[in-house]
């Protein structure tokens, strides 16, 4: 760390980018897919395309739990939504095992056809559930070293953020230069516009990561303030309503649930999203119905919904405007938290959040690539050492491996029968051993034909995803079901996008010819004198 400030942080930056450089790509991609969790999940699960839903989809739910679980003592209804057709079902038994806890377990949970009223039965899958959690949890390392580890990556994204700043003097004007073919600078010139092009969504996505995570990383106030330490916060800041400890004895409830739908939906001028009973069938029943609202940027993460309270017999008890003063500190902690995971956001903002994370994976991707270049053309003809072999299997593994991996875990969904015991399991298992073959391949062959191979596979594997999924269910992008739900075809579209990619990157490095610089003891001899020899 010689030299000057702008020296010093030259050398921050690259150190603090590589050291974990390979779990912040992970991070990134795996972040990046987590603004479509919900689509992807969907796309998981074909048995649920078929759901439309209707008018009737409120009372269809009402009476299957009804009749499914008549003395549990909670129910939950989440109805049909942009992101989702299906009607969800969720109830708690009525058990010594439920009550722990105070109540709070998930319970019992089916999806039901929206408009129809049958038990839809889909294939064990985690979707996009896995891809969010390994985003912040890894996966198979117990969660609090993951989320520590994670932490610190996001710690040194951090670092290598605002030294990347300091150290480019003529940062904004790079971001205008591009110089294809160039080698490092090539590298050079698409690191920097890709840093520029997204710096503010860079510095706010490292930094409210790490806010979410500020009660395990700092909790000393919280414990110092509170008896209870970080919960008598949250308790504090975010108070939970009391529910009946007990159900009382038995009582008929309101048969027709949809007029208590249709007077919140007038009331607050917006769709029902979810019906919530505790105690269904006793006389100390009560009934919640929550509709939409705007969104909100600075709103809660959970709760929050302009709601209507009945009594079992459909009597109103209390009117919820969904409007709460938090104070300055949790606004503020809302719109970060809200900002990083876009809760708040519209179809067209998802949008544009998930191209700004790509924009961040190839900022990640190119500055990994940057380094082995710049110590390859240092090597001036010489054969790389060991590390720098290494260097370039892991970024091959992290980069290639890891979008060959993803294909190959949408490929798995498809394919492993629907009734295999485990198959959310074995989908997971898919993921990993298709990134392990990657990165065995990779420390094999950590050079030019390496890339090609996988670039190969990768364009391969995420051009099969539509095609299985074209010969294996009926919701593809031939199909109306697929665009009746564009998420479905969006998915297939965004596979075929990344096997152009691959396969376009595939063609640029198999016709790619390194220029090669004069020789060090030519330009030497021409700038002698005529007559002199060198020495």
């Amino acid at each position: 760390m010689k030299g000057g400030l702008r020296q010093s942080m030259a050398w921050l930056h690259t150190w603090s980018g590589l050291l974990l450089g390979w779990l912040l790509v992970a991070i990134f991609i795996t972040g990046t897919s987590a603004y479509f969790r919900d689509e992807i999940s969907f796309w998981m699960a074909p048995e649920l395309h078929q759901s439309v839903a209707s008018e009737a989809t409120p009372e269809l739910a009402w009476a299957t739990l009804g009749a499914t679980a008549p003395d549990a003592r909670a129910w939950d209804i989440i109805l049909p939504h942009d992101r989702s057709p299906v009607a969800e079902l969720r109830w708690q038994p009525d058990t010594p095992e439920a009550a722990e806890g105070g109540g709070r377990r998930r319970g019992e949970r089916v999806e039901m056809d929206a408009g129809s009223g049958e038990i839809l039965e889909p294939r064990a899958s985690r979707g996009g559930d896995f891809l969010y959690r390994f985003h912040f949890e890894l996966y198979g390392v117990p969660r609090i070293w993951a989320r520590w580890l994670v932490c610190v990556a996001t710690m040194m994204m951090l670092v290598a953020i605002v030294s990347g700043v300091i150290t480019h003097k003529k940062i904004f004007k790079d971001f205008f230069t591009f110089r294809p073919g160039k080698g490092q600078r090539s590298w050079l010139d698409a690191h920097n516009a890709t840093a520029v092009l997204a710096l503010p969504f860079h510095f706010m996505i490292t930094y409210s990561g790490l806010l979410i995570f500020m009660v395990m990383l700092m909790p000393w106030g919280m414990n110092a303030a509170y008896e209870e330490g970080w919960r008598g916060f949250f308790n504090d800041v975010f108070p939970r309503e009391e529910v009946a400890a007990t159900g009382s004895a038995p009582a008929a409830m309101v048969g027709a649930i949809q007029p208590l739908v249709n007077r919140a939906e007038a009331t607050f001028g917006q769709p029902a999203q979810r019906i919530s009973v505790s105690w269904p069938n006793r006389d100390n029943a009560r009934i919640e119905i929550s509709t939409g609202k705007e969104p909100a940027i600075t709103d809660r993460r959970r709760g929050g919904n302009p709601a209507l309270v009945f009594d079992g017999g459909g009597k109103l008890l209390d009117t919820k405007p969904g409007l709460y003063d938090d104070g300055a500190s949790a606004r503020i902690y809302n719109l970060l938290v809200n900002l990083h995971l876009a809760r708040f956001a519209d179809p067209a903002t998802r949008w544009l959040f998930f191209l700004f994370g790509v924009v961040g994976s190839a900022m990640a991707v190119t500055g990994m690539l940057l380094w082995v270049s710049k110590r390859t053309q240092q090597l001036r003809g010489r054969e790389p050492g060991f590390n720098l072999r290494l260097v370039n299997g892991l970024n091959m593994a992290a980069i290639t491996g890891l979008m060959t991996a993803m294909a190959g875990y949408f490929i798995a969904n498809r394919l492993l029968p629907a009734d295999l015991a485990g198959r959310e399991s074995w989908e997971i298992r898919v993921f990993f051993l298709t990134w392990l073959a990657t990165l065995l391949h990779a420390l094999v062959r950590p050079h030019r034909r390496g890339w090609m191979e996988q670039l190969a596979a990768l364009a391969l594997l995420w051009l099969a995803v539509p095609l299985v999924n074209l010969a294996t269910t009926h919701s593809h992008l031939f199909s109306a079901i697929a665009w009746r739900h564009g998420a479905l075809a969006s998915f297939d579209l965004v596979c075929l996008v990344i096997a152009a990619g691959a396969g376009y990157a595939l063609w640029r490095l198999a016709g790619h010819r390194p220029v090669r610089k004069p020789a060090r003891a030519a330009r030497a001899a021409r700038a002698l004198p005529e007559g002199e020899t060198a020495s």
